[in-house]
């Protein structure tokens, strides 16, 4: 679509849910988020404060979302507008086909009679008339530059549509880009399913509140009448098995608990346990994608070669694409960079913070490399801190003894230490590499350098 047909087709969503065509600055604002500008740019350009722009988008996208019969925001609004263009032609080609003898094969000498996007003398469709494909990602964050990270899509495309993988994990460090790459793989992918939702478990939801929310939007257009809803609604499972549907589920970290290994759920959130088997292990058309720092058990406990159970674990950025980052930063010394990659593990968060703080405090490249210690910028140690406080005590006190050493150590070697009993310490090792804390090579385990030097800290 282009501009000019995306403000046409908004007015009249506009003009037949309030009775009133587009204003300039709901006209302004289209345009500006047609072209991928963000609030600020566009009050910029219409001399008015951001807050104000924010006010009357927000007031725009719920009169779409009323019309279109699904959540739009300034995320999803291209998405939301070809979805609808595309079922309003569906539409009226049917209603074509119903009112007419034409023949496709052949006779085309009467080109009038072919359908056109808007039937004469017919008011766009209400949403129960209107076949679309609902899709809520208002809560997938905008897409940004993304780094190098073609063969993980790759993967991750052929395990969801080829493989038809119905429990794919997606994990890693914080920072490593778990997130930027659910969200451009949601983006190429999305039209290949019947409904789609983007969800953070910032809140932790119960497993009832989020089946909940599931089965409101997997429900069929008569389902959602409301004097039917409570006894039409199917159990979640029938949908995935009815329809083709992806959820991705992002931080899912957040449904564990403190203070334990990696996995265990908080009591509230216990129930999830079942959710996922029952995904995991019953016939169905659809896929969920979990996103966060650890997967949960069952993941690990279910999947094998040949089960529809995946785990994706990254790691840091190949040295062109950390190379794009610190160049996108504006650091110069390119002779460095790749020394300044390694020290931070490839990692986009650490080397983005890392080039931020030397631009701001003056500093060059060569000054935080001349030493062994790392130079631990603040948002950096935040996210350390943060992670570290979700640990065990028994892995709190493996972190301490791997930092301690300078190389790779084998499991023997951490017995010697004694700081852990040995019924303990494969539990500790496990839980601290499903968490991407250490590194294990040759039956050798390593602390990731930035770690060691944060916790060398404490």
């Amino acid at each position: 679509m282009d501009i000019k047909e995306v403000l046409k087709l908004a007015d009249e969503l506009v003009l037949a849910q309030t009775n009133k065509h587009l204003n300039n600055l709901q006209e302004r604002i289209l345009r500006g988020t047609w072209e991928d500008k963000d609030y600020q740019e566009i009050a910029q350009a219409v001399n008015l404060s951001e807050a104000r722009v924010r006010e009357v988008a927000s007031d725009l996208w719920q009169i779409i979302s009323k019309r279109l019969g699904e959540k739009v925001s300034k995320s999803n609004l291209r998405a939301a507008m070809e979805r609808w263009q595309i079922a309003l032609f569906s539409s009226n080609v049917a209603q074509y086909v119903r009112n007419s003898s034409v023949n496709f094969c052949g006779d085309n000498k009467h080109p009038q009679n072919l359908p056109t996007s808007h039937p004469p003398q017919q008011e766009p469709s209400s949403p129960q008339q209107t076949p679309t494909l609902p899709q809520d990602l208002s809560e997938m964050p905008e897409l940004g530059a993304f780094y190098a990270r073609t063969g993980e899509l790759e993967t991750l495309q052929t395990w969801i549509l080829q493989e038809r993988c119905r429990l794919v994990a997606l994990t890693g460090i914080s920072g490593i880009g778990k997130t930027a790459l659910a969200a451009q793989l949601t983006q190429q992918i999305k039209n290949q399913f019947q409904y789609v939702l983007w969800h953070n478990l910032n809140s932790s939801p119960t497993p009832a509140e989020l089946q909940e929310k599931l089965t409101e939007l997997f429900s069929e257009p008569e389902d959602s009448n409301p004097s039917a809803t409570n006894t039409r609604r199917l159990p979640l499972i029938k949908y995935l098995q009815k329809y083709r549907c992806l959820v991705i589920l992002n931080e899912i970290h957040n449904l564990f608990s403190s203070g334990q290994h990696a996995g265990q759920y908080k009591p509230a959130c216990e129930e999830y346990r079942a959710l996922f088997k029952e995904i995991a292990e019953s016939p169905h058309n659809s896929c969920f994608l979990l996103v966060g720092w650890e997967p949960p058990r069952e993941v690990a406990q279910l999947k094998s070669p040949n089960s529809p159970i995946r785990t994706l674990t990254l790691t840091g950025l190949d040295p062109a694409a950390s190379r794009q980052i610190l160049r996108d930063s504006g650091l110069t010394e390119e002779q460095e960079w790749d020394a300044l990659t390694d020290r931070y593990q490839g990692n986009p968060l650490w080397l983005k913070s890392v080039a931020t703080l030397i631009e701001e405090s003056g500093s060059r490249v060569t000054d935080f490399l001349q030493n062994d210690s790392i130079v631990l910028p603040e948002d950096v140690r935040d996210v350390c801190r943060l992670q570290f406080n979700r640990l065990s005590e028994r892995e709190k006190s493996l972190m301490f003894v791997l930092a301690g050493e300078s190389g790779p150590v084998s499991r023997d070697s951490l017995l010697e230490k004694g700081r852990i009993p040995s019924s303990e310490l494969p539990n500790a090792l496990q839980s601290l590499s499903r968490r991407c804390l250490i590194e294990k090579r040759d039956n050798l385990y390593t602390l990731l350098p930035v770690l060691r030097q944060y916790i060398k800290g404490l």
